[in-house]
């Protein structure tokens, strides 16, 4: 008579063959993984590889070059630029300084000294920054003669309009402090910080005038008619951004 066996387990032997089957498919599974990487590549090989980089690298150098939005996103930026300079940073006009030359105060090539101002408001009506641009000194014949020709030297050379920013700036998240004080930018054309005068010039042919020290007073002079002998604050600022103190004759 047949018996049935209610052992799930099948015969020993069975169960042997079984084994040794899927560790043999397992094996069979990991050599042909690892010859992938293990054998030889050919010629033929690399070159697929090769041809499949140069076409991935064409595609991304076309998007990256691609002239049409380079210049898109270029004159984008400009115009951005451009507008806000325009809203934020209105341009200044240069004023030049009335009856220069019959005084003495001139720029190096014996041309008017000039000066920037942006009128304040409300609570920075009576509040005054003066701002003297920087451009270091010409120390000879020849190098205070080249700066004569140009805006460090002479009112001609110089832009009649600025755009006034950081500390000069009217609108107050770039400029807290001072956005709504008077503001003045003198302009630097004595090639000597303002320092110079008549006695300190050269005596020869060259045509220079140091006229530093008058050409200051004379700033000073002018700009007190327009409300700073009047002003409760003044911070003068050197293009150092340093502070220093000025006396004001009344």
């Amino acid at each position: 008579m047949l018996q049935l066996s209610l052992d799930p387990s099948p015969p020993i032997s069975t169960r042997f063959f079984s084994e040794l089957f899927i560790i043999e498919e397992e094996e069979m599974a990991n050599r042909e993984s690892s010859s992938i990487w293990s054998r030889k590549w050919g010629k033929k090989d690399y070159g697929t590889i090769a041809v499949a980089a140069f076409t991935i690298l064409s595609f991304a150098l076309l998007f990256t070059l691609d002239p049409s939005s380079s210049s898109s996103s270029s004159s984008s930026y400009s115009s951005s630029s451009t507008n806000n300079n325009k809203v934020n940073n209105p341009l200044v006009k240069l004023t030049l300084l009335p009856n220069a030359k019959l005084t003495g105060a001139v720029c190096l090539d014996g041309s008017s000294p000039g000066f920037h101002f942006q009128k304040g408001f409300g609570s920075g009506s009576d509040s005054w920054v003066l701002h003297i641009e920087g451009g270091g000194w010409c120390d000879s014949i020849e190098s205070c003669s080249s700066r004569q020709l140009t805006a460090l030297g002479s009112s001609e050379a110089m832009d009649h309009e600025v755009p006034f920013s950081g500390i000069l700036s009217q609108v107050a998240s770039q400029n807290p402090d001072f956005f709504n004080w008077n503001k003045v930018k003198i302009r630097y054309c004595d090639g000597a910080s303002l320092s110079g005068n008549p006695e300190s010039e050269f005596q020869n042919e060259a045509k220079l005038f140091f006229r530093g020290r008058l050409i200051w007073k004379a700033i000073i002079d002018e700009i007190s008619t327009m409300g700073l002998a009047n002003a409760k604050q003044v911070n003068p600022w050197d293009h150092c951004s340093q502070y220093f103190s000025i006396q004001i004759y009344q």
